[in-house]
């Protein structure tokens, strides 16, 4: 249980951080205006940002076992890690292919909500008001950027806010692993 708990909180660390790997931006010439343009264009541009969101599709898929081990034996527990190995399946896909994004990007916001409500589902009270509250987070950042695209504006303001919410919301969930007390087991 140990070695699953620790497992899981480095993979779920590299996969933050890599998957902030967009962050970069600020410090490379990218051409990309953190404005106007979508946080996928980076994709296109100098290769570090692939390979960082490779990286982080990795460890997302790798942190999905560890974390299986960790939940309850219950559906809604079990749906959390399988939807974190599928988010990094999707996040892998994306660095594969860029020019395939906004339908990515889509993907890996309903599969970010199916973990999120499975969260709310079977968290402690305060662990699932956080959950809640990245619902909330997730959905509306969802629409800004579907908003954004549609209005073209600012459509890169709210894919990076996007980014982030997404970042924030697999940190909780990698700290909620570490911390979280072992389950309990039905006896057999």
């Amino acid at each position: 249980m140990r070695t699953a708990r620790i497992a899981s909180a480095l993979l779920m660390g590299v996969a933050v951080l890599a998957y902030s790997g967009w962050l970069l931006e600020f410090f490379l010439p990218t051409g990309v205006s953190p404005v106007r343009d979508p946080a996928e264009a980076l994709l296109t541009g100098p290769p570090v940002f692939r390979v960082l969101l490779a990286v982080s599709g990795v460890a997302f898929i790798l942190a999905g076992p560890p974390l299986h081990r960790l939940g309850p034996v219950q559906w809604s527990a079990r749906l959390s890690s399988i939807s974190v190995s599928a988010f990094g399946v999707l996040v892998l896909l994306q660095a594969a292919y860029p020019e395939r994004s906004h339908l990515l990007s889509s993907l890996l916001s309903v599969v970010l909500v199916t973990g999120v409500i499975s969260l709310i589902l079977w968290w402690p009270p305060g662990w699932r008001a956080l959950a809640v509250v990245g619902l909330v987070l997730v959905l509306a950042t969802w629409l800004a950027v579907v908003l954004s695209r549609q209005l073209d504006t600012f459509e890169g303001v709210f894919t990076r806010a996007q980014l982030l919410v997404r970042a924030a919301l697999y940190g909780v969930g990698g700290a909620y692993a570490f911390v979280k007390p072992a389950p309990r087991h039905a006896h057999r």
